[in-house]
């Protein structure tokens, strides 16, 4: 152990571990954010609390189970000469689910829905639950992207997991503050929704075999936010005057 602790070269993979976990981890940031959004807010707290702890439980079973992990690129079958992974799969999945969840949400902020016309049906028990549910699919889905990566990049496994706490950690102090932002700024929701189906894509495409560097989303994502932060500035401005 006391080696690892005096090994720059461990020092340099936690380092690069952990920023990259970080990163990863803004996918989860955001859709914890947007799913908590309709609950007040003591219940949206909780729940991205549970999300979090979840997210870090998954991260860590996971690595201790390295071997399964890795079993999981190789090949399940072949379709058409192509050949699908166990991974492919649970990345196709993911991606499907969260470009539905987008979508439907998009749909839900435009045109409203039922519900919202004649009043809330769904108990606030069995909305938590549903939230809750949702929460373990995309966590189990994004843990095995972030996993794949943890391994390749890293060679102990206590380097890893220190990295993935460490990367939780600073998801749960953004967490709070950018759900508040959200909330605050109803117009910063629709884009929010946009990088979800961004992302929903990227692991769609993934899983079919076509990589899509993720610096390439994150620099949308991150042009967008700033475009978006340029005009509620402006809006603000103009409100003042």
């Amino acid at each position: 152990m006391l080696e690892l602790l005096t090994d720059p070269a461990i020092w340099a993979a936690f380092v690069t571990l952990t920023a990259m976990e970080i990163i990863l981890g803004i996918d989860n940031i955001v859709f914890l954010s947007l799913l908590t959004g309709p609950l007040d807010k003591q219940t949206g707290r909780r729940a991205r609390r549970i999300g979090l702890f979840l997210a870090l439980l998954m991260r860590v079973a996971l690595l201790f189970a390295i071997t399964w992990i890795i079993g999981l690129t190789h090949p399940a079958f072949t379709l058409f000469d192509y050949t699908v992974t166990w991974r492919d799969l649970i990345l196709l999945a993911g991606g499907l689910f969260l470009i539905v969840k987008a979508t439907l949400e998009i749909h839900t902020g435009i045109e409203g829905t039922e519900q919202e016309k004649t009043g809330p049906k769904v108990k606030a028990g069995a909305a938590f639950a549903m939230i809750i549910a949702q929460i373990v699919v995309i966590d189990a889905v994004f843990s095995v992207d972030s996993i794949l990566t943890a391994v390749g990049m890293a060679d102990d496994v206590e380097v890893m997991i220190a990295a993935v706490m460490v990367a939780i950690a600073v998801m749960y102090v953004a967490s709070e503050p950018i759900a508040g932002f959200i909330e605050r700024h109803p117009t910063t929701k629709m884009l929010a929704l946009a990088f979800l189906m961004l992302i929903g894509v990227a692991l769609v495409a993934d899983g079919l075999g076509f990589h899509i560097p993720r610096g390439y989303i994150y620099f949308a994502m991150a042009f967008s936010a700033v475009v978006e932060m340029i005009n509620l500035a402006a809006r603000q401005r103009r409100n003042s005057a």
